[in-house]
C-alpha cells in the first residue's frame, strides 16, 4: 500500500476541497483527473504533509502524513505546476543542490546531477542558468530535481504545461520509462486525458473533492465494447432523444457529430431505422474505440 486515505476532508475557509475521501492506492502508474477545483491539487499537497485534514486520517507507505512528513518526503519526488527555480543558478547546480538538500555530499550530488540531465535530456543546456530555458526545458528541470533521490514515488502535477508537441512526448516518454524501468511508483495529475491513458495503468477521478471513480483504465474501457461515430444531417434532437429512450449513450464532439455506446439489444440496423423514422440522414457511421476520455465524461456527466 503506497497511499491510504480514511474519510479525509480538507476545508479553506467554508469551500470543501476534499469532502469525506476514502481510497487506497497500491502502486504502479495512477492518473489522477477531474475538472478545475475537483480537488486533485489538494490531494497531492496531503499526501506531501503541507495540507492538513480536518477530518479523517491519510497514511503514505503506512505512516501518518501529520506525524511522519518528514519521512514521508524523503520517499517522494514533487515535480509542482508552477516554477520552482532559483534565478542565476545553472541547471546542473540547481539540481545538484536539490540533492545536497536531501543530505547528498557535495561530489555525489554533483555527479548525480549530471546523470539525471543526461536521462531528461539536458546534455548541452545543463550549464545555462534557468532563466534562460524554454517553457519545456524548466519542466525537464523540476523532473530532474524530483528523481534526485531516487524515489519511491513520484507526484507529477501537470508536468506537460506549456510544452510543444515535440517536449510533450519526449516528457510522456520519459514518464513513461520512469514508470516501467526505474520502477518508480508514479501519480500523475493532468487535464490531458491522452496523457493519462499513454502513461498510466490506473486512473482516480475525483469531482468536488469526492471519489467518482477508479480502477485500471482498460478494465474501464472494456465495460462499453461497441462504441460508433455518427455524424447525421438534419434535426437530431429527436432522433437523439429517441436513442437515449433505448439506453443508447451518446456523447456530442461537434454540432452535428457524435459518439454513441449501443446497449447489447440494439445493433446499427435499428440506429439507421430510427434515423429514418425521424427524417434523419446518417451520413457517416464508424465504429471506434472506447476512450478514456468517453469514460471521463460519462462519470463526470453522472
Amino acid at each position: 500500500m503506497i497511499v491510504r486515505f480514511n474519510n479525509v476532508s480538507i476545508l479553506y475557509g467554508d469551500v470543501v476541497a476534499l469532502d469525506d475521501l476514502s481510497i487506497e492506492i497500491n502502486g504502479g502508474a495512477i492518473g489522477l483527473l477531474g475538472p478545475n477545483g475537483a480537488g486533485k491539487t489538494t490531494f497531492i499537497k496531503t499526501i506531501l504533509g503541507l495540507l492538513t485534514p480536518q477530518n479523517g486520517s491519510a497514511e503514505v507507505f503506512g505512516m501518518d502524513v501529520v506525524q511522519n512528513k518528514m519521512e514521508i518526503r524523503k520517499q517522494i519526488g514533487y515535480v509542482p505546476e508552477s516554477d520552482c527555480y532559483i534565478a542565476g543558478m545553472s541547471g546542473v547546480n540547481f539540481v545538484a543542490y536539490m540533492g545536497k538538500l536531501c543530505g547528498m555530499p557535495n561530489k555525489e550530488a554533483i555527479q548525480r546531477a549530471h546523470e539525471i540531465l543526461q536521462y531528461v535530456g539536458m546534455d548541452e543546456e545543463r550549464y545555462r542558468t534557468i532563466e534562460t530555458y524554454s517553457t519545456g526545458m524548466r519542466q525537464k528541470i523540476k523532473l530532474a530535481q524530483a528523481l534526485m533521490h531516487d524515489p519511491e514515488l513520484l507526484l507529477l502535477d501537470e508536468p506537460t504545461t506549456g510544452m510543444d508537441p515535440k517536449g510533450r512526448q519526449e516528457m510522456l516518454d520519459l514518464i513513461k520509462d520512469i514508470s516501467s524501468s526505474k520502477n518508480i511508483n508514479i501519480i500523475l495529475s493532468s487535464h490531458l486525458l491522452p496523457d493519462i491513458e499513454y502513461t498510466c495503468q490506473d486512473v482516480i477521478v475525483l469531482r468536488d473533492g469526492k471519489l467518482v471513480i477508479t480502477g485500471n483504465i482498460q478494465e474501464l474501457k472494456a465495460t462499453h465494447k461497441k462504441m460508433y461515430e455518427v455524424r447525421i444531417k438534419g434535426n437530431g434532437e429527436v432522433f437523439l432523444s429517441t436513442l437515449k429512450s433505448k439506453g443508447v449513450e451518446l456523447w456530442r464532439s461537434e454540432r452535428n457529430l457524435f459518439r454513441i455506446s449501443l446497449p447489447e439489444d440494439i445493433g446499427t440496423q435499428e440506429i439507421f431505422k430510427i434515423a429514418f423514422d425521424n427524417g434523419i440522414q446518417i451520413r457517416q457511421l464508424i465504429q471506434t474505440r472506447y476512450s478514456l476520455e468517453d469514460v471521463f465524461t460519462k462519470v463526470i456527466e453522472e
